[in-house]
């Protein structure tokens, strides 16, 4: 199990604390709160899923001595965390940045689209995997999976329909030639070329996982 290069022991605080919040345990790994900690460290969340289940497991000293020093004082460990972020450069971590060429990927991810700010590039990928459940004929707003969806995601289901309808474009199986003028092409391109032409199961697994960063 890698550590991540931006990893720092200091947030072993911040994941404790989140380990604490009711219900206590293991966060699922694309938890709302978990997503926004990994934003605020940069660090992406299966990363930090994965310090969070060393966390739970207590397998060095260091980490037992955290857990038995905060696990019975939570104030303690609020104001710990309090002071933590406010330090100079937290969550900044300039020193690595400077001078290297780093794929940012995860954080565009949940991040809104410039093209649309009520969509980001997860909820694409969410539609896309639906897509691959359906038919053409069955992409339309009254089938019942594309409401559930809109429900989720907390869009019009219409948009929805026009999204796959970009994305039948994509498809290479359905050849179709037609021109179509639309801001969202791109990032539509962008999630099909990453997931479409990919192992269907492993687009179904992510999307599976990502439900916990909607409800």
């Amino acid at each position: 199990m890698a550590t991540h290069p931006l990893w720092s022991d200091e947030y072993w605080l911040l994941l404790l604390q989140l380990y604490m919040k009711k219900p206590e345990g293991l966060k699922p790994p694309y938890s709302r709160a978990l997503v926004d900690l990994s934003l605020e460290l940069h660090i992406p969340p299966q990363s930090l899923y994965e310090q969070m289940f060393r966390l739970r497991q207590c397998e060095t000293p260091v980490l037992r001595l955290i857990r038995d020093t905060y696990a019975g004082n939570p104030k303690k460990l609020a104001k710990d965390v309090k002071r933590l972020r406010s330090m100079t450069g937290f969550g900044q971590p300039a020193a690595f940045y400077e001078g290297v060429a780093v794929r940012e990927t995860f954080e565009r991810d949940f991040l809104p689209l410039e093209q649309d700010r009520e969509l980001k590039p997860v909820m694409l990928i969410m539609i896309l995997d639906l897509y691959f459940r359906l038919t053409p004929i069955t992409m339309a707003e009254e089938t019942p999976e594309v409401q559930e969806l809109a429900r989720l995601l907390k869009i019009r289901a219409g948009k929805i329909v026009g999204i796959m309808d970009i994305f039948q474009l994509c498809d290479p199986y359905l050849n179709r030639n037609e021109f179509i003028v639309s801001p969202l092409l791109l990032p539509c391109q962008e999630v099909w070329e990453r997931y479409g032409n990919g192992e269907p199961g492993k687009l179904s697994a992510l999307a599976a996982q990502l439900r916990d960063y909607f409800r």
